[in-house]
């Protein structure tokens, strides 16, 4: 791999330790790693100019349901909340094949990273028709993303009192021994690591609490990471209170879900007993502004979860709840409903776009990503402020008040994934039409 010379930045917004924001500086990249910060450097590397633009370190996105961008805006689901939703959803997912899997990855792939996304999650929790967790992680090898996707499972369904069908649950051994087959196969966990493997049972209304402490167990045996969804909306409140006779907080703590190898999805619904306990535990949350918004969950109390030191990043969450996988569009959510709820002065531009960066990694493990510094992996975006979206802005480096909501350049571990705004290792154009067609083919059959 050739190394490359990010020349002139207007702005390089770092998010190092410092928070340090350069101007007309440049970033030296080789091997995957940045070696050099500064103005004027010379190095017989590959140059390429980034005057009028802004740089940040490459985004970082916490959870994800790829499977579902085959499913967006299905009419019967708009004007659900989650249980309802999910029970629409249910029965079409249960037709998917392994290729529609692989193909709904790829999309929501694409769509993350010319929002400016390196580094993404993933959670699949259902596998019909011979799906494996391999669909999506090849998928993501293809478009070239850091990639951290999650064994999910569901183990409870209908006939034993959970939601979903029982044609979606598997057999407990069962998922555990496939957790197993995927780390095995698949995990990294060096710092140049391209693909993270982690374990996560789906919810609490899914599976057992025998699988979610099983699961806990294993994924501390084999070093890896666990997630899941927690206190998303009042049901799921509700529901926990009368099938364990507690809050969600005190299940999750009570099974081994807390400490900083655990991040939970959506936490809207925590109170402040809870929000202590991530702390004191050093808990991750993915927090999903839009998703919450779309299914009527609430807001996420993310002001208090920072003011407490609980590790939050963010999450588009599946594209049949948020209806796109941009990451500019979830922070610039993030900041704005933080904002609507407790003060303008609550969220500024700058620490939603930290949540995005260095708070997602955080979240994931991964400290060598979402900061610009040397020593740190060559993840970088790269956004044109010369356009209309910024035109008139006194502070090109507040992108999301004013500023383009994809990016001109992503280049992961030093390659280029996105060049002057087109997807550069698959053809995207012949993938969006190969999903037109699955869909087609799903509306046909529902």
């Amino acid at each position: 791999m050739s190394a490359l010379l990010l020349r002139n930045a207007d702005h390089l917004v770092t998010m190092d330790d410092e928070r340090r924001e350069l101007r007309g500086a440049d970033v030296l990249i080789d091997g995957g790693v940045i070696r050099e910060i500064g103005v004027g450097l010379r190095h017989d590397a590959t140059t390429i100019d980034v005057s009028g633009c802004v740089v940040t370190p490459g985004l970082v996105n916490t959870h994800h349901h790829l499977y579902q961008t085959l499913t967006r805006a299905v009419p019967a689901a708009q004007d659900a909340l989650l249980f309802g939703w999910l029970e629409t959803l249910y029965p079409i997912w249960s037709s998917y094949t392994p290729a529609h899997v692989f193909i709904s990855a790829q999309v929501g792939l694409a769509e993350l990273a010319l929002s400016g996304c390196s580094l993404t999650s993933d959670h699949l929790y259902l596998y019909p028709n011979g799906t494996r967790l391999d669909e999506t992680i090849h998928a993501a090898a293809e478009i070239g993303l850091r990639f951290q996707p999650t064994r999910g499972a569901m183990s409870i369904g209908r006939a034993q009192g959970g939601l979903p069908p029982d044609d979606l649950v598997e057999d407990e051994a069962d998922i555990l021994d496939d957790c197993i087959r995927v780390i095995d196969a698949f995990h990294d966990g060096s710092a140049a690591s391209m693909c993270r493997v982690g374990i996560a049972p789906c919810s609490p209304f899914s599976v057992s609490r025998d699988l979610m402490r099983d699961a806990a167990a294993l994924a501390r045996d084999k070093g890896v990471m666990l997630h899941t969804h927690l206190a998303e909306n009042d049901e799921d409140v509700a529901y926990s209170l009368k099938a364990f006779g507690c809050r969600p907080g005190q299940y999750a703590e009570d099974l081994g879900w807390v400490g900083p190898d655990v991040w939970h999805a959506h936490c809207v619904k925590l109170d402040a007993e809870e929000i202590a306990l991530f702390a004191r535990t050093g808990t991750g949350v993915a927090h999903c502004p839009c998703s919450n918004c779309r299914l009527g969950s609430g807001i996420a109390p993310v002001a208090a979860l920072r003011g407490a030191g609980v590790p939050v990043g963010l999450g588009v969450d599946g594209s049949a709840s948020n209806d796109a996988s941009n990451l500019v569009a979830e922070a610039r959510q993030a900041m704005l409903l933080q904002r609507v709820a407790q003060g303008a002065d609550t969220m500024s531009a700058r620490a939603a776009l930290e949540l995005a960066t260095r708070g997602g990694a955080d979240v994931l493990g991964r400290p060598e990503c979402g900061r610009i510094s040397v020593g740190a992996r060559a993840d970088l975006a790269v956004w044109d402020v010369s356009g209309l979206e910024a035109s008139g802005s006194w502070d090109p480096a507040a992108l999301l008040l004013a500023g383009p909501t994809t990016v001109r350049d992503l280049f992961v571990e030093g390659r280029a994934v996105v060049r002057d705004g087109q997807v550069t290792t698959l053809d995207l154009p012949k993938l969006i039409s190969r999903q037109a067609e699955m869909t087609r083919e799903l509306m046909e059959a529902f």
